[in-house]
């Protein structure tokens, strides 16, 4: 069977006829259209409740106490990928890290992340390492020394 674009059809009962209301008493939806007697909803334009009106109500969400606390200081540790690292020379504290522009000013310590490989031997001094970025770091003859302040 070839299939023809002028004999294409939907399924059967995939498309329904809109239905016409107000449109006389015989057709069940005549008078008030199906709205009712009177009131916001049987008004065109009218019918929308903001979400989470309760009819005048007090609000549930304003009902209920406020718990739980957010901290402000939310990103206060710089994550730095370990093959960054390879840039810099010797021994490495958080100083060094902002110096090489590697932790934004707004950082208040600096975390090792092991993603990449790293070749030099390099010496941390209080800046956090991950546990990959500690083995990483030792296996390339460096050593990660102190945690900070």
């Amino acid at each position: 069977m070839v299939m023809r674009m002028n004999t294409l059809k939907p399924a059967d009962g995939a498309r329904k006829e809109r239905t016409r209301v107000g449109r006389g008493i015989g057709s069940g939806l005549g008078k008030t259209a199906g709205r009712g007697h009177k009131g916001s909803f049987a008004r065109s334009g009218k019918g929308k409740i903001k979400a989470g009106f309760e009819g005048g109500q007090m609000p549930m969400h304003m009902r209920l106490p406020k718990v739980g606390f957010r901290s402000k200081l939310k990103n206060d540790t710089a994550e730095v990928m370990l093959y960054q690292l390879d840039r810099l020379e010797g021994e490495i504290d958080f100083a060094a890290l902002r110096a090489a522009k590697l932790v934004p000013s707004k950082a208040k310590r600096a975390k090792i992340v092991k993603k990449g490989e790293i070749s030099k031997k390099l010496v941390l001094k209080g800046v956090l390492a991950t546990a990959g970025a500690r083995a990483a770091i030792e296996a390339a003859g460096g050593s990660v020394e102190g945690e900070p302040a």
